[in-house]
């Protein structure tokens, strides 16, 4: 190299660094909106081969592209969205009704698709899929847990009397009215956080070493779950791991042969496939394996006999007695009723899901081609995902909804950031939400394959909770003291309580149940000791990790092919412009640009 292209490298490095560092110091200062407007000295280096997309954010692919690729997003969410109202179905007492299995998997596709709709056309704008979080589903499982609520054995069959079948029916409504009251209330909290501005302020107090006991304890504390559905017929739970496992981990780098139109022409061209859908491989390998065997008799017809679960003809009346359309609608399970104890235990998976969240904005915002997303986008994103945990809860889903990663990271993949697509999958969920059959097919799963699925899915939660401590300084005794007891704490106080019913005992009903809650749910007891003596004990921040987390959130290159426009809200930003006190409101996108 001569001297001349090491001076001219040299000083296109340095002004590489010094318009970083100068998007940094504006951020920081809640200016971040004004960050387009410096100059790009040097647009290559933000515009690399790996991450150069077929379509940005605010691109508009054919609409049988659309189509396909929501098609694919829609695949993607399938494990994780239609999960958890088979993890409910135990605890609400509707284990063996098909229909209410088929109305719940109906009813959260459907409300899935609307906060899709609502996240991408009025909050971030940014291209993520809304789904059902597990971050709800451990307070739930705490609530339900309570002597008011807890099954008896009785309900666990269907009663064919008329009576009987109103007695049943109120029963397991009342359980899910609890639940979705208990969501409303502690939504509003995020609600809250996000159009007000409080988001920025709860992220100072929570680093590496709060978020990882939190979200590493929903996996852990699911592990019941698992095991439960696994033992039903380990043979072909076990078959559903190795083939995930095979697909997602030895196969990922194989792409398989499709036909493909791009430019006005047909071309065959290469596609990830193991990559994208090892889950749905996995499973309906082993649904049809279990299919076959059904079908040659091989598993036993007596339901007293193991492996009797493994069979897929035991549900199939869902298919039969499901109505062809199925229209979920407000209130359907009856008037939500709403307690203390709930709330509080509620509040702790709002957090975490919120949390989550904003991680989650930053790094759709690299994948798509959009610009670091400013402050008013991310309060917008915050308080569009309390509006979609109320109206899920108002739908009677038994859950929340919260970004999906996994879409987020196919984004990557597929270099397709555009919205459009996000807002066509979510299109999609409502469409597929009103086809009673449909969703009663998921019924028809063996419970041995949901289980390799849980195994698979809730040890990624838990992996994803510990990935958090890469920024720690694990070599510090301050640190391993706090991960370490807040990690215990959140299994033992939980594990404790539970084998020991009523043992809380103030003389206040609400207090007492409101303290069961909050100790039983593991994420809460584990979040709360972390970000407690976080907090609280002495240590640097490069030795807590929190500098370099919450710049890993906020860095990060984009392709530049979006402005600090496509957060902006349809049709009303205009006029936002022309009123000078718009400035003051956290979730308008004249805030950043107008606040000095």
């Amino acid at each position: 190299m001569t001297s001349l292209d090491k001076n001219k490298t040299e000083r296109i490095e340095m002004r590489d660094e010094t318009l970083m560092a100068e998007r940094q110091r504006l951020y920081d200062k809640e200016l971040v909106g004004n960050a387009q407007n410096i100059t790009d000295v040097n647009a290559e280096s933000y515009n690399t081969p790996s991450t150069e997309l077929i379509y940005a954010i605010n691109d508009r692919p054919p609409w049988y592209l659309c189509i396909l690729l929501a098609l694919q997003h829609y695949i993607l969410a399938f494990g994780g969205i239609i999960a958890i109202p088979l993890i409910l179905a135990e605890p609400l007492c509707v284990k063996h009704d098909n229909a209410v299995k088929s109305q719940l998997i109906s009813t959260i596709f459907f409300v899935s698709g609307i906060c899709t709709l609502l996240q991408t056309t009025v909050g971030t704008r940014l291209p993520i899929l809304q789904g059902g979080t597990f971050s709800l589903i451990t307070p739930t499982l705490a609530i339900l847990s309570l002597p008011k609520w807890k099954c008896q054995e009785s309900e666990m069959l269907l009663y064919n009397g008329t009576e009987n079948f109103a007695n049943y029916t109120e029963s397991w409504q009342s359980r899910m009215r609890e639940i979705q009251g208990a969501i409303i209330v502690a939504s509003v909290l995020q609600l809250l956080l996000g159009f007000t501005g409080l988001i920025g302020l709860l992220l100072k107090f929570i680093g590496p070493l709060s978020i990882t006991p939190t979200i590493t304890l929903i996996g852990l504390s699911l592990f019941q779950e698992a095991g439960k559905k696994c033992g039903s017929h380990w043979g072909i739970a076990a078959l559903t791991i190795a083939l995930i496992i095979i697909f997602s981990q030895y196969l990922r780098n194989i792409e398989m042969p499709l036909i493909s139109y791009s430019k006005g022409k047909w071309k065959i061209t290469t596609y990830p496939v193991f990559k994208l859908f090892p889950v749905l491989l996995g499973m309906c390998l082993s649904w049809l394996i279990c299919y076959i065997l059904t079908y040659c008799n091989i598993f036993p017809r007596d339901p007293v006999i193991y492996g009797f679960p493994a069979r897929t003809d035991i549900n199939t009346d869902a298919i039969i007695n499901s109505p062809w359309f199925h229209i979920p609608y407000p209130g359907q399970w009856g008037c939500p009723t709403i307690s203390l104890s709930s709330v509080l235990g509620m509040i702790s998976g709002v957090l975490s899901s919120t949390v989550e969240s904003v991680g989650d904005y930053y790094t759709c915002s690299r994948l798509s081609g959009a610009p670091i997303p400013p402050i008013h986008a991310l309060n917008r994103g915050i308080g569009m995902e309390g509006i979609g945990c109320i109206l899920a809860g108002i739908w009677g889903t038994g859950n929340g909804t919260t970004s999906y990663s996994q879409n987020i990271a196919a984004l990557g993949i597929t270099k397709v950031g555009s919205r459009l697509v996000m807002q066509t999958a979510g299109i999609l969920l409502i469409i597929l939400g009103l086809f009673g059959k449909f969703g009663a097919i998921f019924i028809t799963i063996p419970e041995p394959v949901i289980g390799g699925m849980f195994m698979v899915m809730f040890g990624m939660i838990a992996a994803v909770g510990i990935s958090n401590l890469q920024y720690v300084d694990l070599n510090s005794s301050r640190n391993l003291f706090v991960l370490g007891f807040s990690m215990f704490s959140g299994l033992v106080i939980p594990t404790w309580l539970a084998d020991n019913p009523g043992i809380i005992s103030t003389g206040i009903k609400e207090i007492d149940q409101t303290i069961t809650v909050l100790l039983t749910t593991n994420m809460f007891v584990g979040g709360f000791f972390g970000c407690l003596l976080d907090n609280t004990i002495p240590g640097s921040d490069e030795e807590r990790g929190t500098n370099a987390w919450h710049k890993q959130m906020h860095a990060g290159k984009t392709n530049g092919s979006a402005g600090q426009s496509c957060y902006d809200l349809p049709f009303v930003t205009k006029y936002l412009r022309k009123l000078s006190w718009s400035r003051y409101i956290p979730f308008s996108p004249t805030f950043q640009m107008n606040r000095n």
